[in-house]
């Protein structure tokens, strides 16, 4: 067996995945240990991905981009598109598609707070910091007044909630970090705590996402 490196930070784990031209990315964490897609991040839109893409209709913010692929997506459709990650790399790489893409934290300053048409926390990304109540807020004061958030969500019955994960690729090994899981029945009462509802649900090809509008205003 080949010696591993442990106790990593996730980014450095994940980018190994993003530079390997056999891209592998395993998360282990409540549902046990499963292959992440990282693949399809690293490719065009899916019909799945073209679902958000036809409801961005303004500015549009993407948060954890990774690869960029639906900030690229916007901007070949002539939507005014910005991608924040915290693995540079990964920024990097978002950029090459002709991406506008910033090394950012979500919950650090960010461009255009207040005026964003639409926000994205697409690929589980609502599990950012495992706080998904704390990650809405912030989400919702990005929001231009009537802007929304279109959200990638379990499968209705699966638990919501918070638990420790870590990631391993190319034999490094991330250290344990938390990350979260809203479904599709778990999302109304979470929205409301950041002055967002549920405006629709959706599914295809096996995965589900809903759009929460912000009841905060009205786009103008």
């Amino acid at each position: 067996m080949s010696a591993r490196s442990v106790g990593l930070r996730p980014a450095t784990v994940y980018e190994r995945a993003l530079r390997s031209s056999e891209p592998t990315l395993w998360a282990t964490g409540r549902r046990g240990r499963r292959r992440l897609p990282v693949a399809a991040w690293l490719g065009a839109p899916a019909p799945a991905d073209e679902l958000i893409l036809v409801r961005c209709t303004g500015p549009t913010l993407d948060v954890g981009c990774g690869p960029g692929r639906l900030t690229a997506g916007l901007a070949a459709r002539g939507v005014p598109a910005l991608g924040i990650d915290v693995a540079p790399f990964a920024v990097a790489l978002a950029r090459r598609t002709g991406a506008s893409a910033l090394c950012r934290d979500v919950f650090g300053p960010l461009p255009g707070e207040g005026r964003w048409r639409e926000v994205l926390l697409i690929d589980g990304n609502i599990g950012i910091g495992g706080q998904p109540r704390r990650l809405l807020a912030r989400v919702a004061r990005l929001l231009a007044p009537g802007g929304s958030v279109l959200v990638e969500l379990d499968p209705p019955g699966t638990p919501s909630g918070a638990y420790w994960t870590r990631l391993e690729a190319g034999g490094l090994v991330s250290a344990p970090f938390r990350w979260a899981g809203v479904s599709v029945n778990g999302m109304g009462p979470l929205a409301a705590t950041a002055n967002l509802r549920v405006g629709e649900t959706w599914q295809c090809s096996g995965r589900h996402f809903g759009r929460l509008v912000s009841t905060a205003g009205r786009w103008t």
